[in-house]
Formats: structure tokens, sequence, C-alpha cells
């Protein structure tokens, strides 16, 4: 997939409107447009890669799982728990070819999930 053409790059770029709640130079964060959860927000690397691996030495996945605490306390849903997922593959779930993390919560979940 060229970058012209994904679409959370094309967010990014701000080519296309989301509902941004969270940005700096290496993460974006915004509202899913097909929310699974009373939060679901969608946390994705500036830099453009299909799947985790590819940021594993570069800091980016700690600094999200950061944020993801962060957005889940300013959302009210850190004291009563939420999910973090990240689906890597299209079996997996994976919709959109760059890597994205979703933050969920605000009602219960059930294990196993899917």
């Amino acid at each position: 997939m060229s970058l012209i053409s994904c679409l959370f790059c094309k967010i990014i770029a701000k080519e296309i409107p989301a509902g941004i709640v969270y940005e700096d130079e290496k993460v974006v964060a915004f509202k899913d447009i097909a929310p699974q959860a009373p939060t679901h927000i969608l946390l994705v690397p500036r830099e453009h890669a299909r799947f985790v691996e590819e940021l594993a030495d570069k800091g980016v996945v700690g600094r999200i799982y950061k944020i993801a605490a962060d957005l889940a306390r300013e959302n009210k849903i850190a004291d009563s728990g939420y999910r973090i997922v990240v689906n890597h593959g299209r079996a997996a779930g994976q919709a959109v070819d760059h890597v994205h993390f979703h933050l969920l919560g605000g009602r219960d979940f059930s294990w196993p999930p899917g």
C-alpha cells in the first residue's frame, strides 16, 4: 500500500477530517468512526508501518501505551478497566494497513475476545 492511499496517513496529514484527541511528533490519536465501546480511540504512529514489529526499536510502542493510559484517565475509564487491542493481519481483523492500537472502555468485555 502506498502512503498516498493509506487512510491513516491521510488523517495524520489532515487531508481527511477526524476527531483527533491527541497528537505529538510521533503519535496521533482519534475517535474511531465505528466505535465498539463508549470509548473507542485509535492510536497510530505518524510513521507509516504495517505491523507493530516495524516499530519495535523506535520507542513508539511504549509511548503509545503511555498515551493510551493517559487517555483512559481523561475519559474516566482507567479505574473501571480498559482494553488495548492491536490486530495483526486480515485474519485478525486489521482493516487498515497502518499499525494502530484500539483503546476501548466504558463497558464490560468478555474473554476470550472475538
